[in-house]
């Protein structure tokens, strides 16, 4: 098992781009089944995630190449209707790839996910979108059968707009014969990119970016070329990096709309931040300022995954600050391991936590117990002198392409061992 091992102190400045996001770059390779032809896609991270989807593509009997950072998918000829459990296991947004299955193949089956065990999220919103679609579906023993029957446009009203069951109907509806009309769809980013990707191809989906979403099916898709958007967590994460050390930020090629969420946040801590021509800039602030209450929800609000990070920020505050986590119910599992770290945390309920500012943290072991809670303690030990050791690092490996090369080239001394 790797660890990091971080002696902070330095400031994290200069200058960085970041290649496509993670939640993007998923749905859009889960995507490349519906197409029976070539794919072509630039700008992908070079993260684990990325190579457990390319396993379970080529493990259906998709062809794929890598080349630098493009992915080219040849999806012409499908082998198998199952997915492995060993891969969907590993990954709980394996579960988008339902959808562009039943969306080409008669029958598909899937192990129920796994991945980062921030909460129950529970499947039942994309199984009910899929059998509003015609979809009958059978689960036993932990394994959800899809029989495609009659697959045909429909109205799907979602009780919450969840990212994954909007990209499984989507998928799913691609093909379907009619128009499919989604209410209250999640309004993420990547699900923009996902239609312009889909679109790109021959699909004809619109309304991404709003909470209804219309989808006429067509029968046939074509060959595609697309560039993934840039990630707005790693981006966001890089920054309070910066902010946490005292440094400044240049950030390439940003989506202004996208940032926006996470920059509002920043400015209230104290963050001087400019967008221009190039990306954006960052100036950290003398003191770090506390919020008073930093609530997370769906899109256009403050994205869930951008909590922890920011949580470690408001550990060196000067003041108090609520956390008000509404998308998962177990998503402060980091906040014991900052604590051991010296920070001044308290449960209000399981999903309200309070921060009381320090001067500052201290070096401990600790552990990364998902994606973006080690990302926090990352932040965190960037910003004492003592030497902290982070282990179980392979949570963060999922969502960050080489993060301690990025680090050190910022100014950080972080070893990888």
């Amino acid at each position: 098992m790797s660890k990091y091992i971080i002696t902070g102190g330095n400031k994290i400045e200069g200058r960085l781009r970041i290649r496509g996001a993670k939640n993007s770059i998923l749905p859009i390779m889960a995507a490349t089944i519906l197409n029976e032809n070539l794919s072509i896609i630039h700008n992908v991270p070079d993260i684990s995630d990325v190579y457990v989807m390319v396993k379970i593509l080529q493990s259906i009997g998709c062809k794929v190449k890598k080349e630098e950072d493009t992915l080219i998918i040849d999806s012409t000829n499908i082998s198998s209707n199952e997915i492995d459990e060993q891969y969907v296991r590993k990954m709980r947004s394996s579960i988008i790839i339902m959808g562009a299955m039943i969306g080409r193949l008669d029958y598909t089956s899937i192990s129920h996910p796994g991945g980062c065990a921030i909460g129950s999220r529970p499947i039942d919103l994309h199984l009910q979108a899929l059998k509003d679609l015609g979809v009958r579906i059978e689960e036993e023993h932990g394994v959800i059968k899809c029989f495609r029957n009659n697959l045909k446009g429909n109205t799907i009203n979602f009780e919450f707009p969840s990212v994954g069951a909007t990209e499984n109907a989507i998928l799913a509806a691609v093909k379907a014969k009619g128009t499919t009309r989604i209410y209250n769809a999640a309004r993420e980013p990547e699900i923009e990119d996902l239609q312009k990707f889909l679109n790109s191809m021959g699909a004809k989906v619109k309304g991404a970016g709003t909470n209804y979403i219309e989808i006429e099916g067509v029968e046939k898709l074509t060959k595609v070329e697309h560039s993934v958007i840039p990630d707005r967590i790693a981006i966001g994460t890089y920054m309070i990096a910066s902010a946490i050390t005292g440094g400044n930020l240049e950030v390439d090629k940003v989506v202004i709309p996208h940032m926006e969420p996470i920059s509002n946040q920043l400015r209230l801590a104290g963050c001087e931040i400019e967008y221009n021509d190039c990306g954006i800039k960052l100036k950290s602030p003398k003191i770090i300022q506390s919020i008073d209450l930093i609530r997370t929800s769906p899109h256009p609000g403050f994205p869930t995954d951008m909590q922890a990070q920011l949580m470690a920020l408001m550990c060196l505050s000067n003041g108090t600050s609520l956390f008000y986590e509404t998308i998962f119910e177990n998503r402060f599992m980091h906040c014991s391991q900052l604590s051991k770290m010296g920070a001044d945390i308290k449960y209000i309920t399981e999903n309200i936590s309070m921060i009381k500012g320090v001067r500052k943290l201290h070096g401990s072991k600790v552990k990364s117990p998902d994606l973006r809670g080690g990302a926090s303690l990352v932040l965190a030990a960037l910003s004492t002198p003592d030497k902290t050791e982070i282990s179980d690092i392979y949570h963060i490996e999922r969502g960050y392409e080489n993060l301690e090369t990025i680090l050190k080239n910022l100014g950080a001394d972080i070893m990888k061992v």
